[in-house]
């Protein structure tokens, strides 16, 4: 190929590249929106969770010395409403703040406490940089925010092996 040829060959293709390369290439890096991805797709698995398991196993516990699966549900609840507020400069309510026995009041709590966390997740990076009291400690929100986020994560866990003793198969083993 000769070299003027070559050149216009790259001219052309160059502009089509570079939108090829912008149309797949992801938004500016954000911390806070890769802890919400997590977040996001955990907190979903454990509302299905607790929409799919039938009323009367609320109570079930694999072990006499564990959490029930509503109690866990409950936990799941408070503790991402009490992490949530924490990493949005607000006073946390307590982990163990719902009480909700039923499934219907459990589903409406994780709603709920899901529901908060998106205001905490949205913030933006500049935002979650703030320094706040986590347990008696200086971090950043956006540590409350990671620490929420795997929290959860840790009690799904838990939660799938609740379903699978039931003869359920947890949200994350569905194919898609």
């Amino acid at each position: 190929m000769r070299p003027s040829a070559f050149l216009l060959a790259a001219l052309i293709a160059a502009p089509a590249a570079a939108r090829a390369q912008a149309a797949t290439a992801p938004a500016s890096p954000s911390a806070v929106a890769d802890a919400r991805g997590n977040f996001q797709q955990m907190s979903n698995y454990v509302l299905q969770s607790a929409m799919e398991m039938p009323e009367e196993k609320y109570g079930f516990k694999p072990s006499p010395d564990v959490r029930s699966f509503g109690e866990l549900i409950a936990h799941v609840a408070g503790a991402q409403a009490m992490f949530c507020a924490m990493a949005l400069g607000e006073k946390a309510p307590a982990e163990d703040a719902v009480v909700a026995k039923t499934k219907a009041d459990l589903v409406a709590a994780m709603r709920t406490s899901n529901a908060g966390c998106a205001r905490a997740y949205g913030q933006a990076d500049a935002g979650a940089m703030a320094m706040i009291d986590v347990f008696g400690q200086q971090h950043t929100r956006l540590y409350a925010l990671i620490m929420n986020a795997a929290h959860t994560s840790e009690h799904y866990g838990n939660l799938v092996t609740y379903l699978r003793m039931n003869g359920l198969v947890p949200p994350s083993s569905r194919p898609m």
